[in-house]
């Protein structure tokens, strides 16, 4: 007897996103969370590629972001460039238009970026999207040939192997506690497949050592304050700098 391969849209519903990694850190105003949205947000305008005769990077450059997950991100963006997006969840997709009104959002796979004509956008952009994927390499592949040249390829995914992790639970930490992630790859893997692909990568760095605790006996909002602090001042200042042993998760940054 086959088992049936569970229900990708049934999966990441309202529940997903009360429970876990949402819920642990908070989606307010001047959360981790919110804070790491406009981080992202500065992190494409400064690095997609000017378009037009005006050089201006809101001149008709087109951006994808792959698993839009509660819209945040395309909030930010949709007056900087002409957005889509696309989810597997039905109520991401929902949830992502009633916060980005002027971009087209619309449900999909990232696994299947067939439909799309090549040289098609000027950015794409998959935060914490790549680990959820049966094939990321073929999905790297695909997100290259959909972009035109000079375009921005960004995405964020967990680091198996950052330096504090060792104090942790690998099962019920903020990278092994969620079961969707079935491709948890260190940084070399990911820059053989970007590079394999035809990218250059400009960045990859850590994003922080945010999943605290990791020592006994002392208060979590103390470990955050010491721990946080780096990853703070990274975010703040719109840097690229952290070492990537010292993020829970790493950033690449690349170019097509």
């Amino acid at each position: 007897m086959v088992t049936p391969a569970p229900d990708p849209d049934a999966r990441y519903q309202r529940e997903y996103f009360e429970t876990g990694n949402y819920a642990d850190r908070g989606l307010g105003r001047f959360s981790m969370y919110w804070f790491a949205r406009r981080y992202y947000a500065a992190l494409v305008r400064r690095f997609a590629p000017q378009s037009g005769a005006s050089g201006s990077r809101t001149d008709g450059g087109s951006l994808l972001e792959i698993g839009v997950g509660l819209g945040d991100l395309l909030s930010l963006l949709q007056d900087d460039f002409e957005c889509s997006g696309i989810d597997v969840s039905s109520f991401s997709v929902e949830h992502a238009r009633s916060l980005a009104g002027r971009a087209t959002i619309t449900v999909g796979d990232a696994g299947n970026l067939q439909h799309i004509a090549a040289g098609s956008f000027d950015v794409v952009v998959a935060l914490h999207v790549v680990e959820h994927l049966d094939d990321p390499a073929a999905a790297i592949a695909e997100i290259h040939r959909i972009l035109r040249p000079g375009g921005l390829w960004l995405f964020a995914t967990p680091n198996p192997g950052y330096t504090l992790r060792r104090y942790k639970d690998h099962a019920t930490d903020a990278i092994g506690s969620d079961p969707t992630h079935v491709n948890v790859r260190p940084p070399a893997q990911w820059r053989s497949w970007c590079e394999d692909a035809g990218f250059t990568v400009l960045r990859q760095f850590g994003d922080g050592l945010w999943d605290v605790p990791y020592l006994p006996r002392v208060p979590s909002s103390m470990q955050f304050a010491v721990f946080g602090l780096p990853a703070f001042a990274q975010v703040v200042t719109r840097t690229t700098w952290t070492p990537l042993d010292w993020g829970v998760n790493q950033i690449v940054i690349c170019r097509r």
